[in-house]
This record gives C-alpha cells, structure tokens and sequence, in this order.
C-alpha cells in the first residue's frame, strides 16, 4: 500500500519551508496566511537500513534510492490548506482542510516553537506553542464529533423491527457514518468499550460524546508534533516546557528545523557540502565565503545538538512509531536476480503477513502463494507468519 502523510499547521509556522525540505519540491513559501491554499503533493522518503551489504550484493533501486547504505523509501507527503480556529464550521479554508485531512493516514503538525506566530498565524512574540496542539486537537476532535452526533442521530431515528434480533448495532452504524475515517464496526465498538461506555448512545452525557469522538480522532489520525524552528532560543524552552507537561504526554514530539534541512539539501546539490538527509553532521567539501562558513557552523551545532535537523526522523516516526508499519523486501533465496538486486522496498501494516507481502506483490502471486522463504536463515515461512521490519523474504507461488 502506499501510505500518506498529511502536514498540518496553522498558516505562517513553516509548514511549506517543511515540506519543501522534505519533498526539496519548490512550493512558495512566505510569512504569511494561506501561503498554501490548494494542497500540495510531494514524495518524501522514509529510511531503511539497506539490507544488500548483509548479502554481499550492491542494490539497485527501482523506487527511491540508496546513500551510504541506507535506503530512501518513498511516501506522500501532502501539505494541506493553512487552519485556523473555526475550521470545522467551515471558516477559512476548513472544509477543504478537513477533506485534504481524509485521505492522510497519520498528520504531522508542524508547530511553531520559537513562539512568533499566533494562533491565526500572523506575527507576535511569546506565543504559547501549547495554543497551536490544543487549537488543532480541538478542531479535529470537534469535525469527529459533529459526523458522530449525525451517526448518533441516524441510529436513534431507526426503526429496529419487533424483535430483539432484527436489532441493529450502534456500532454498525457509526462505523457507515465514520467510513470515511477509515474504520469499522470491530474497531468502534472496542473504542466504546475501552471509555467504559454501554452500547446504547441513549446512555452517554455530552462529554462521553465527545470522549468518544476524540478517541476515535486519536485512533484513526495518529499525530507527531514537529517542533519547528528549534534552532531558536525561545523554541528551545518552549519544547522543554510542552515535553515535561504530563497534559502532552500522548503525543510524540520531535524536534525539527526546516530551515536547516532546507540549506543542507540545497548546500549538497551545489556540491558545497556532503550531507545524507537524517545525518547528524556533513562535511564542508566546496569553496564558502566566512559568512557561509558561519552558517553552516550554526546549523552544525544544531544537528549534532538533535542528532539532524529533525526533518527526516519526524517522517519516520509518523510512519514507523504512530502507524507502526514496517519495510519489507523481495529477494532471492539462492541469489539469482532476474532484474537486479533489491530492486524493491515494500512499507507494509506492522500486521502483515506473508500472503499479504504477496498480495502486495501483484493479486496473482497473492492467489497462487504457496509459502515464502526467509533468505537470511532459509526457512520457509507460512501463509499467517507475520513479517518482520527489515525482512528480506522470497514469494514462491504456483504462477
């Protein structure tokens, strides 16, 4: 499957200068609102350590690429209208907003920390970056609750037949009216359940309504906060703050610099400096003037403070932390390649199985499937065998 990140923010906090750092795609960017007003679609990669070294073998990409032994999965990454408050009632751009928001499987929040944008975005100092994650979990929380109430109120209008068996579940309906958040019937009525709620909506007080929708929210838009422009005092107290509040505890929290990932790429494509994205330092390899020099030394001192820029491990803990997938590759268990050497990567649900790497392959090696062979240890590996990140496994099949 291919998986979608959405990027999310208020206007003006730097979420165009992250996805064009990202993406390195070249979305206009400036400091104020609606910069973005049609959502931009842009191919980010996720990084894997490169399995081909383990088999003496030299990969060739045929998606993404590989640096330095790591290989660059490919993912969308849609930047999204800007939001502001009010959203769900449809003020600004929150209708578009909202329906981008259904087609992302996880939202990263680019979130100014440096403090200098206000909760509409335009400029201010001492800003609370708390405001912005609360703001955006609100609207999101709100937009559930009115298709809940909606799915409440069909269910309570319906005529359930004479008998107890003709009943409809609550959690049949809500999943129909929910549908576009990706769940089903199973799913809801856990989530009813883990509230301690009963399964008679007649019985929830407003606040249980609205604990449900915004646990539904949580389970069906898993979020990372990248804290942006951290290569700011102020943004560097502010993370401090939000990360030792227990009220944020539930969410991941990633420090980040748009900024600096942006010059980094750009530095590297001109042939000034060696940098891999995610990489904790580079190496200066081109001619710079002092004040070049000095820039560079500045970013150097953040990335080795936070281990990179931040960019690249908010991506991968969008996808590998909240939605728990993992990477998978088709390889040859006695070493013969027909069109070269790990050639493809798959991202696949942390719950997928061998037949559903085979599916994912193509629908007829998914009906032929046979059983899947694990080409590091030789074992033959059965239809329900879940996979592992990183494993490396080979198809056999009838056709």
């Amino acid at each position: 499957m291919s998986y979608k990140i959405g990027l999310v923010g208020k206007p003006s906090v730097g979420k165009s200068s992250f996805f064009n750092a990202a993406t390195m795609n070249d979305v206009p960017e400036g400091a104020y609102p609606f910069t973005t007003i049609d959502p931009s679609v842009g191919e980010a990669y996720v990084g894997v350590d490169c399995p081909a070294p383990e088999f003496e073998e030299t990969c060739e990409p045929n998606h993404g690429f590989c640096r330095d032994d790591t290989r660059f999965v490919p993912v969308k990454l849609v930047d999204a209208a800007g939001l502001i408050p009010g959203a769900h009632e449809g003020k600004g751009l929150g209708n578009q907003f909202l329906s981008d928001l259904n087609e992302a499987d996880v939202l990263v929040h680019v979130v100014d920390f440096s403090g200098t944008t206000d909760i509409e975005g335009e400029p201010t100092e001492g800003h609370d970056p708390r405001e912005d994650i609360d703001f955006l979990e609100n609207e999101l929380d709100q937009w559930y609750l009115d298709v809940l109430e909606k799915g409440i109120e069909k269910f309570e209008s319906m005529y359930q037949g004479p008998n107890p068996g003709d009943e409809i579940g609550v959690e049949e309906v809500l999943a129909e009216q929910l549908s576009a958040f990706r769940t089903n019937k199973d799913e809801i009525k856990q989530t009813v359940l883990a509230l301690d709620l009963e399964l008679e909506p007649a019985t929830w007080d407003d606040d249980d309504r609205f604990d449900l929708a915004r646990e539904i929210r949580k389970r069906t838009k898993p979020m990372v906060i990248a804290a942006n422009k951290m290569d700011t005092p102020a943004a560097r107290d502010n993370y401090e703050a939000v990360t030792s509040d227990p009220e944020y505890e539930h969410l991941t929290v990633v420090p980040a610099s748009a900024h600096a990932e942006g010059s980094l790429k750009k530095a590297d494509e001109a042939g000034v400096v060696e940098y891999t994205q995610g990489d904790d330092d580079f190496a200066i390899v081109g001619d710079v003037s002092d004040e070049q020099q000095q820039g560079l030394e500045v970013i150097r001192e953040f990335v080795t403070e936070y281990g990179g820029t931040g960019v690249q491990a908010v991506i991968e803990a969008a996808l590998f932390e909240e939605l728990d997938a993992k990477a998978v590759f088709p390889g040859s268990a006695n070493g013969s390649w027909s069109k070269g050497p790990f050639r493809d990567c798959f991202v696949l649900p942390g719950y997928a199985t061998a037949e559903d790497f085979a599916y994912t392959l193509h629908s007829d090696i998914g009906d032929g499937f046979l059983h899947g062979i694990d080409c590091r240890s030789g074992r033959q590996v059965g239809a329900d065998t879940v996979l592992d990140h990183r494993d490396v496994v080979e198809i056999v099949t009838t056709g």
